[in-house]
């Protein structure tokens, strides 16, 4: 099957899905207006550079008439003007056409959780986890995504460990590219001989299950509560309001103190595990999809060292991609869209690549 004969399909399908979109009664059934509307959005993009495509095409075969058919002068060259311009135009949409038809990644519509965490440096990884989360929030606030703060566990000096709730447009689609091991390199305030340290935290980005897509089976859990503790392991509560969830056939632990209500802590603990029980079944599928798939930056191991950020430098260095910016002055502060927009080029191009063998 031509790249064309897949293009006349998508816009049947879209047409069927606009049509269907049309029935009022398809908002009673909320689990089947959701996936109609949700296909109907990955391909409207796909939908509508295919139409300006053949209007381009369209219009390069009207000025070629003009040309063959015209004896007045300045209409021929206006006629050969448009031919130039339309002509330039094709390759361009043709290469739009082939990213997008790229297969979608199912999960790119979800929104997501972000857990940051502290690794190997001590008080400078501590540090740099609130660092990442600024950038991070400033990024976010560019898209116009939205982050709840989940949890917090603060050290003397910085975060141990930050949990966040992102919603917003396709935001997994970004944010995937995140996870890994983030390496930060530079002078502590603390260093008296201007010596570079070097630390690391880990982002884990997963993708929001759907309790359509994925129920937490109860009888699987065990749920403890305990009396929640500050920072240096003082008592900041005299009930016993913090909880912790085990889920037994993975081991999988979250405990969470936040908040003075147990009831509060009980539903935040449940959430995170869900999310992080949903995302193991998710790295699994993947890890099948990059065995098939190599050079793919997907959502891979998160023990990888993925980026470098070097303050002495400015520089950012993306390891996976060999990018390599120095702006990182910039970066930090949430100008991160050239880093994120060259992870899903690289994907893309794989992809392709992957396609044309």
């Amino acid at each position: 099957m031509s790249m064309f004969d897949k293009l006349d399909e998508v816009v049947k399908r879209f047409e069927e899905l606009t049509e269907k979109m049309s029935d009022p009664t398809l908002y009673d059934r909320q689990k089947e207006f959701k996936a109609v509307s949700e296909e109907r959005s990955n391909i409207e993009e796909l939908v509508q550079c295919y139409k300006e495509y053949k209007k381009i095409k369209s219009d390069l075969e009207g000025a070629k008439e003009i040309l063959a058919n015209e004896k007045d002068e300045d209409m021929r060259e206006m006629a050969k003007e448009e031919i130039s311009e339309f002509e330039g135009q094709i390759p361009k949409f043709e290469e739009r056409l082939k990213v997008l038809l790229l297969p979608k990644d199912p999960l790119d519509n979800k929104n997501c959780m972000v857990e940051l965490r502290a690794g190997a440096g001590g008080d400078e990884s501590s540090i740099f986890v609130g660092d990442v989360w600024r950038m991070y929030k400033n990024y976010w606030s560019t898209l116009g995504f939205k982050a709840e703060l989940v949890s917090a566990s603060e050290s003397d000096s910085g975060y141990k460990e930050v949990i966040l709730n992102v919603t917003g447009d396709k935001v997994y689609s970004i944010m995937k590219y995140e996870s890994g091991v983030h390496r930060v390199q530079r002078v502590p305030e603390t260093e008296s001989q201007g010596r570079v340290h070097t630390s690391t935290i880990t982002v884990a980005v997963m993708p929001e299950a759907d309790d359509v897509e994925f129920d937490l089976d109860m009888n699987d859990v065990r749920i403890d509560v305990y009396r929640s503790g500050g920072k240096g392991g003082q008592s900041v509560n005299t009930t016993d309001s913090a909880v912790r969830v085990t889920h037994l056939p993975t081991n999988t632990v979250v405990a969470i103190q936040d908040e003075k209500s147990q009831l509060k802590n009980k539903e935040k603990a449940l959430k995170i595990l869900k999310n992080r029980i949903y995302d193991r079944m998710v790295q699994e599928a993947h890890d099948e999809e990059a065995a098939k798939r190599k050079g793919l930056v997907g959502t891979g191991d998160r023990s990888e060292r993925i980026r470098t950020y070097n303050f002495p430098q400015g520089r950012l260095s993306d390891h996976r991609i060999n990018l390599t910016l120095y702006s990182l002055d910039k970066i930090i502060e949430g100008d991160l869209a050239p880093v994120t927009e060259a992870l899903v080029a690289h994907n893309q191009a794989q992809l392709l690549k992957g396609q044309e063998e």
